[in-house]
């Protein structure tokens, strides 16, 4: 070992400052203080030195508990608010041109729109103002806030063709 490189070692009283007993071993210091021994470290005896607060962890965990339900009731108003029929057009950001169409037809709910759109899509066509392309818009944005948008009821293109040549030929024959 080289000389005067290493502390000088004492031999040192240890003081435990819980239950006063005291021992001599080596240190770097002269005297030491210590707040827990093994004489009475609750570990070491077996008792425990401090009392649980059982009643407060237990209070804790249903402040948690009870504002984890509170959170998730609100998440959950929160979500059926959002799929209420009862919001206004203004949350489906349509063109102004289709919103102040819409209003001024007294459709001012999103239940509104899909008990037309239920009836057929030219219920909505009528509206003046309101065009195809705002009648998709529409529709796109209802199926994104989750809304089941209803089918509009199809027409088959025989059916169909066979009327326009119906109102055709009675159109010629009244000629």
């Amino acid at each position: 070992m080289k000389a005067e490189i290493h502390p000088t070692v004492f031999e040192t009283k240890v003081t435990c400052a819980s239950c006063g007993n005291s021992w001599t071993t080596t240190s770097t210091k002269k005297e030491m203080r210590i707040d827990v021994c093994s004489n009475c470290h609750p570990f070491y005896t077996g008792e425990s030195a401090k009392l649980l607060d059982v009643e407060g962890q237990v209070d804790r965990f249903y402040k948690k508990l009870s504002a984890r339900q509170t959170y998730v009731e609100h998440q959950k108003a929160k979500e059926e608010s959002l799929s209420s029929s009862d919001r206004s057009i203004d949350d489906l950001a349509l063109a102004p041109r289709a919103a102040s169409a819409l209003k001024s037809a007294g459709v001012l709910t999103i239940g509104q729109v899909l008990e037309m759109l239920a009836a057929g899509d030219a219920t909505l066509l009528e509206i003046s103002g309101y065009g195809q392309s705002a009648l998709t818009s529409t529709k796109k944005k209802l199926r994104a806030l989750g809304f089941e948008v209803p089918e509009a009821p199809k027409v088959e293109k025989a059916a169909a063709a066979a009327e326009t040549s119906e109102t055709s030929e009675a159109s010629e024959t009244a000629e």
